[in-house]
């Protein structure tokens, strides 16, 4: 302003030579007599000024000089940084309550920065301008902030930025490059996931998150779930491998499993494996291969990239049979955005009877999911959880299983502990359920030949009791009936061999288990004694035990032993060896 003049509150800056009316003395309160105009003298920084007053807000011209005064740049960097995360968010369309949940804050403390309460941290803008997608408005807004902070100390160390792409520093992985492959052969889906990936934080990588969800039937979800808990997907099926290549060597990298439900597997790529540690440093590159496999009776005809890390490209390519005539159409949904079509089509061509559908896409927004779906008008036969073609008038072994009133795995009541019965009182009881047990194994005797043995627990008849019967191999001898059974001594020594499970009878799988076990175990009378079982008894006595805990057999197989298809087993009639 030329002659220094503003309006604040009724009050007006004049320069301090152009004086109006004389000074009251004191008058640095700023009231004139009678309540009439005045002036009074301020310094604003070493500027003097005189102020002339004008009722009645002379009252507001304190309060309004003493907060331009006082305000610092902190301050006002603050408030800025405040305006901007607030106004990103009203673009959005999002609370504070569901910002928080994407940032992972607690609701309470973004609203404790939007009304500048709180200060801002580097890891809560990092975040706020992830999920914002600001496009570094945030950011730029905190290291204003940060350097005035640090402006009376050492200047705050920052990172380069990444080429071709502005991301916060201390922003952690972000993915260059990611090609996702999804073939289907033989009623088996195989899914090859490559990641570029860039650490442009301040900590070792030793880590990746990955997940795999299936969905049978995507629009209907009742029947999905229904499906998936009578079917549901295992880390063994999965057959899942990792490896990272760096400089065109593979090395292998082992995973940890962090959730498994039904529908959905979570785990961690680790970077190790058997012969050491391979951490991703700051500034360096790598890329990481998983693979894995799912057959058609789980997977459904859709596949979905979800972007829950920074990214710089998105490649999509479905590998599907040219002969069962592929229609495939694709959507995407984004935090500002409701499902809507693909923003560019998705291209085809066809080689040696396959036909291919690609697509791509650059920048996705964070949280951004693209799903491909499809359907085949000369679609495939019915196909086994092995991916052997089913004859429909043959049904499967867990059919007979359930037909035969043993209960299925994905029932609730089979990963639950048992009751333990209170004994003697509950005897008569305690009886009766083992007669039934004894009976259900006679007819199962029927429906195949367990030349091993065969084990039967209260919770495959749905009953939630401690209570098994193991029949021994030879058919003579007298079934061993346990109540309340608990292992006390196990041998060191253990070997593996396939088990079946009647719950769980499409499969076989390879499970490690002591060759000798001691278990206490009661009568019906209450009496206890302890029992002694060697190699194959052991074996069948452990299984159930396993049963009353709420375990099964596939918990205690090795992480990446696949299970085997029984119409691929062929140790059937043979018993074990040892």
């Amino acid at each position: 302003m030329d002659a220094l003049s503003c309006a604040i509150g009724g009050a007006r800056l004049i320069p301090g030579g152009a004086s109006r009316k004389p000074l009251r003395q004191g008058g640095h309160t700023g009231r004139a007599e009678n309540g009439s105009a005045g002036v009074v003298k301020v310094r604003v920084g070493n500027v003097p000024l005189l102020c002339e007053t004008r009722p009645p807000n002379v009252k507001l011209i304190l309060p309004a000089m003493r907060k331009l005064m006082t305000t610092s740049p902190l301050e006002r960097a603050v408030d800025s940084f405040a305006a901007e995360l607030g106004r990103h968010r009203n673009e959005r369309g999002l609370s504070k309550k569901q910002l928080a949940t994407l940032m992972g804050f607690d609701p309470s403390y973004v609203s404790h920065v939007e009304s500048r309460r709180h200060r801002p941290t580097e890891d809560f803008a990092r975040r706020a301008e992830a999920v914002l997608e600001a496009g570094g408005a945030i950011w730029q807004r905190f290291r204003e902030y940060d350097d005035l902070r640090h402006a009376r100390t050492a200047p705050p160390h920052r990172d380069p930025p990444v080429p071709g792409q502005w991301m916060p520093p201390g922003t952690g992985l972000i993915v260059e490059h990611e090609f996702a492959n999804l073939t289907y052969r033989d009623g088996v889906y195989h899914c090859v996931v490559r990641r570029a990936l860039y650490n442009a934080g301040t900590e070792p990588v030793t880590r990746y998150l990955a997940r795999v969800a299936v969905d049978r039937y995507p629009n209907d979800p009742g029947r999905s779930n229904r499906h998936h808990r009578d079917h549901p997907l295992t880390f063994a099926e999965l057959q899942l491998r990792a490896y990272r290549d760096d400089g065109g060597e593979r090395e292998p990298m082992h995973w940890r499993a962090k959730h498994d439900r039904d529908a959905f597997k979570e785990f961690w790529l680790l970077f190790e494996n058997a012969d050491g540690r391979f951490p991703l440093y700051p500034g360096d590159r790598a890329t990481i291969e998983y693979e894995y496999c799912v057959g058609q009776e789980k997977w459904g005809r859709w596949f979905q990239r979800a972007v829950r890390v920074p990214t710089r490209a998105l490649d999509v390519r479905l590998d599907l049979p040219a002969v069962l005539e592929p229609q495939v159409w694709g959507l995407e949904t984004s935090l500002s955005a409701e499902e809507g079509p693909l923003r560019t089509p998705v291209q085809r061509h066809d080689e040696d009877g396959r036909a291919i559908f690609d697509w791509a896409t650059e920048n996705p927004p964070l949280n951004a999911r693209y799903r491909l779906q499809w359907r085949f008008r000369n679609p495939p036969a019915p196909a086994t959880p092995s991916g052997v073609t089913a004859d429909p008038a043959r049904p499967r072994p867990s059919d007979r299983m359930r037909a035969a009133g043993i209960v299925q795995r994905g029932a609730d009541l089979l990963r639950q502990p048992v009751r333990q019965f209170d004994l003697p009182e509950e005897g008569p009881v305690a009886r009766d359920v083992v007669e039934r047990l004894i009976a259900a194994l006679t007819e199962l005797d029927e429906l195949h030949r367990f030349n091993r043995g065969i084990g039967l627990a209260a919770p495959q008849l749905g009953l939630s009791c401690a209570a098994a019967v193991v029949r021994p191999p030879d058919r003579s001898a007298e079934p061993v009936v346990l109540l309340n059974p608990r292992v006390v001594d196990s041998s060191p020594d253990t070997d593996e061999q396939y088990e079946g499970c009647l719950s769980f009878f499409d499969h076989r799988g390879l499970v490690p288990r002591s060759l000798r076990l001691d278990v206490e175990h009661a009568r019906v009378d209450g009496t206890r004694l302890i029992t002694s079982f060697e190699f194959g008894m052991a074996r069948l006595v452990a299984h159930e035990i396993d049963h009353l805990k709420g375990r099964l057999y596939v918990d205690r197989m090795a992480p990446g032993v696949p299970l085997v298809p029984v119409e691929k087993y062929r140790e059937t009639s043979h018993a074990w060896r040892y």
